[in-house]
C-alpha cells in the first residue's frame, strides 16, 4: 500500500534533491534532432528556438533526408514492429541484412543485434561466461556494463582507469581462471578519452585473456575511416567482443549490438535473455540503419568535419580559459566542480539560446560536475561560434574565466 507516510518520505527525498541543485528537469523538443532545435524549457514556458550541443548526434544523421526515406521505404516494406522476439517470429531478412553490413564496418566474424546497446550490455558476459571466469573492468566503464557484469556468474575485478601496470598486475593475478576478460570503453562518455586499445590488446595476447570493447561513442567517427577505436589504435580483428548502438552516431534511434568472434556472437544467440525475451529492433529502424552504414561507408566527409570542429571547439573554451578534460573526440566536458552551478550555467546557456546539460552526481563523481558538449557534423561555424561566445558569457557572469579547480571549488564549494 503506498500509505501516507510512504508518500512523505518519497516527496522528501525528491525535495532534498532540489534543495541540493541536483534535480533532473527535463527539456522538451518540439523539432528534429539537429545543430538547430526547438524547445521548450522549463516545461509550460514558450518554445524557443536554441543550438542544441549536447546531442549524440555526431555525424549529423538523425534527420538526414535519405535515412529518413530509408526509414519510410521499410517501415511499407516491412511493417512497423514484428511483435515478437527474434528466435521465434522476428527476425527478417533486413535484420540480418543489418548485421552482415556492420559485421563488415566493424570489421569481425559476427553480429547479433539487441534492442538496445544497454540489452547487449547486460546480456553478454552472462552469455558467454560462468562461474571460473573473471571480468576485469577499467573503473570508468558505462553504468550498463555494471548493471550486465553483476547479472554474471564470473568473478569481478576493476583496474584503475587506463593504467596498463596495473591492468597488467590484475591479469597476473588472475591466471588460474578459465577465462580472462578485459573489459573497457572506447570512447569515455564522460570525459571524453579514448581507451588505450593497442596496449590492452597486447597486454590480452600476452596474458591469454579475451577484450570486449563497448564502442557507442565512437562507432562511425573514431578511425581513419570511423570503424571506430580499434581502427584507430590500429587493432581491427583482434578485438573479441564489441559492442555499439545504432542510437548515436549511426542514425540515433535505438537498437544496438554484439559483433565479434563467431563463437561468441551464437552464445548471444543462444543465451542471451535480452536478445530471448526482447522484442526484436523495428524494422523501420533497421532500415533507416542500414542506410547509415551505406552512407559513411562510401565517404569520410562527415566524420572529417567532426573532426575539424572538436579541434576548434576545443581550442576555443581553452582559449576563453574554461577548463575542459583532455582528449581528441568530440566529447568535451567543461568542467563547473559544483552541481549547482552545473545546473545556473546550463539554464543561463539556454537563456542565450544555447541547449547544453548539466551532469553531477550521481552521473559522475562527486566535485566532478560539469556541462558535457558534444560536437556533431550537422554543427556549422556559426552555430559553434555563438555557442563559444555564450558559453564566455556565462563563465564572466560566475567569475571562473581563467580560474583553477581548487578556486573554483573554494568559491562554490564541492
Amino acid at each position: 500500500m503506498f500509505s501516507p507516510e510512504i508518500r512523505t518520505s518519497y516527496q522528501q527525498q525528491l525535495g532534498d534533491m532540489q534543495s541540493q541543485g541536483i534535480f533532473k528537469q527535463e527539456r522538451v523538443i518540439c523539432s528534429p534532432q539537429d545543430a538547430d532545435i526547438e524547445a521548450v524549457f522549463p516545461i509550460g514556458s514558450e518554445m524557443k528556438h536554441v543550438i542544441n550541443m549536447c546531442a549524440n548526434n555526431y555525424l549529423g544523421l538523425s534527420s538526414h533526408p535519405e535515412v529518413i526515406a530509408a526509414a519510410h521505404a521499410g517501415l511499407d516494406s516491412h511493417g512497423y514492429g514484428m511483435s515478437s522476439v527474434r528466435f521465434i517470429c522476428g527476425t527478417q531478412d533486413i535484420h540480418k541484412e543489418l548485421e552482415k553490413k556492420l559485421t563488415e564496418f566493424l570489421g569481425t566474424e559476427d553480429t547479433i543485434l539487441f534492442p538496445s546497446c544497454m540489452d547487449a550490455n547486460g546480456g553478454v558476459f552472462e552469455a558467454v561466461l560462468g562461474e571460473q571466469d573473471v571480468m576485469i573492468a577499467d573503473r570508468l566503464v558505462h553504468a550498463s556494463i555494471v548493471d550486465g557484469m553483476r547479472l554474471a556468474k564470473a568473478q569481478q575485478d576493476t583496474y584503475k582507469h587506463s593504467d596498463m601496470a596495473h591492468l597488467e598486475q590484475k591479469l597476473q593475478l588472475h591466471q588460474d581462471k578459465r577465462a580472462r576478460l578485459i573489459i573497457t570503453d572506447g570512447s569515455f562518455s564522460m570525459d571524453g578519452d579514448l581507451a588505450k586499445l593497442d596496449q590492452i590488446v597486447e597486454l590480452a595476447e600476452k596474458y591469454n585473456a579475451m577484450v570486449f570493447l563497448d564502442d557507442s561513442h565512437a562507432s562511425g567517427f573514431i578511425g581513419k575511416t570511423g570503424r571506430g577505436t580499434h581502427e584507430h589504435c590500429g587493432v581491427l580483428g583482434r578485438i573479441d567482443i564489441i559492442t555499439t548502438t545504432l542510437g548515436k552516431a549511426l542514425g540515433g534511434a535505438s537498437g544496438g549490438c554484439v559483433s565479434g568472434r563467431r563463437e561468441l556472437v551464437e552464445m548471444c544467440r543462444q543465451k542471451a535473455r535480452p536478445y530471448l525475451f526482447s522484442n526484436t529492433v523495428p524494422p523501420v529502424v533497421a532500415a533507416g540503419a542500414i542506410r547509415v552504414i551505406d552512407l559513411i561507408s562510401s565517404t569520410t566527409e562527415r566524420r572529417d568535419k567532426l573532426e575539424k570542429s572538436t579541434q576548434w571547439w576545443r581550442e576555443g573554451l581553452t582559449k576563453a580559459g574554461l577548463i575542459i578534460k583532455a582528449g581528441e573526440t568530440p566529447i568535451v566536458p567543461v568542467m563547473l566542480f559544483n552541481a549547482k552551478l552545473s545546473q545556473d550555467f546550463a539554464r543561463d546557456l539556454y537563456d542565450l539560446g544555447i541547449y547544453a546539460v548539466g551532469f553531477f552526481f550521481p552521473v559522475v563523481p562527486k566535485a566532478q560536475a560539469r556541462i558535457r558538449t558534444q560536437i556533431s557534423a550537422a554543427h556549422e561555424m556559426h552555430h559553434l561560434e555563438k555557442a563559444l561566445d555564450a558559453f564566455t558569457k556565462v563563465g564572466e557572469k560566475y567569475g571562473i574565466l581563467g580560474l583553477t579547480k581548487a578556486e573554483i571549488i573554494a568559491k562554490y564549494g564541492e
